[in-house]
């Protein structure tokens, strides 16, 4: 019977493709890709020459049905644009279709972004939660980081370099100033793993380029979430859109942690520094 594989690709370097995913590459009928663009320098290194198909977001539905009429013909291999297919990457449905039809899905194993970024962090490994990529909107974003502020193991998330320092601020408002690993480039040229707190990762990535990944400290327990700068910049804000002591207490007590008392008494002592900077 046929067989879909699911096969891991390089994340940045070539090099770590492994034997097994290059041969079974040259041996299906057909290889469903992400990024045709992509996969196919990705064959020209290695002198693949396998029939390809295109298999991405904006076409996954649309294209299931060729693919798995591929399936009867011969086996298909599913690669993304990097790491494992099906991970924050198109391929669920296509697994999920084959499944159903009792078709054999067989991984093959391979780099992975996650846990690579989770191995050098220097942060605990034995428990995580993977997020995927944070959302777009800060609204959701942080509701999404809310969620997670009692998650005791390490928090893994891909972020993009023009919502990084937004989404590090939201992770200092909502989680405190943990510490964080911020991976950029993980393989390639310029790979960087950024380890210190949220806050001196916002101040280090003041022009963030390449692909990142942040792995989390998960919430220690006994600890307290603190006052920071940034918390007084968010009581700063409602207060110039005239947001009420009490609406602006209670919205930062639940995002933060911070009690009502330290909160009141954080904005009494700014509103005296706001009133002053105002005359």
């Amino acid at each position: 019977m046929p067989t879909l594989y699911v096969v891991a690709t390089p994340i940045g370097n070539l090099e770590d493709i492994s034997l097994r995913a290059q041969r079974v590459l040259r041996e299906v009928k057909l290889i469903a890709a992400e990024d045709t663009r992509k996969t196919r320098r990705l064959l020209h290194a290695f002198d693949i020459k396998t029939p390809m198909t295109s298999y991405f977001e904006h076409n996954k539905l649309t294209k299931l049905d060729e693919i798995m009429a591929g399936l009867e013909k011969g086996d298909v291999a599913l690669v993304s644009e990097a790491g494992v297919p099906g991970i924050s990457d198109p391929g669920f449905e296509l697994i999920a279709a084959a499944v159903k039809r009792n078709i054999p899905v067989v991984p093959v194993p391979g780099p992975s972004a996650v846990t690579t970024a989770l191995a050098v962090s220097g942060l605990p490994t034995d428990r995580f939660v993977y997020t995927g990529f944070l959302p777009n909107k800060g609204p959701a974003r942080r509701r999404s980081l809310e969620s997670l502020a009692g998650e005791p193991g390490t928090i893994i998330a891909l972020e993009a370099p023009h919502r990084l320092a937004a989404s590090l601020e939201d992770i200092l408002v909502t989680l405190g100033d943990r510490r964080i690993a911020v991976c950029r480039e993980l393989t390639k040229l310029h790979e960087e793993v950024f380890r210190g707190t949220v806050s001196e990762a916002m101040k280090h990535f003041t022009r963030p380029r390449g692909e990142f990944t942040l792995v989390i400290e998960g919430r220690v327990a006994g600890t307290k979430p603190q006052m920071t700068d940034n918390v007084e910049k968010q009581l700063h804000k409602m207060y110039l859109a005239s947001v009420t002591a009490r609406e602006a207490i209670t919205l930062m007590a639940e995002k933060t942690g911070l009690s009502r008392k330290e909160l009141y008494q954080a904005w009494l002592r700014l509103d005296k520094i706001w009133e002053r900077d105002r005359k």
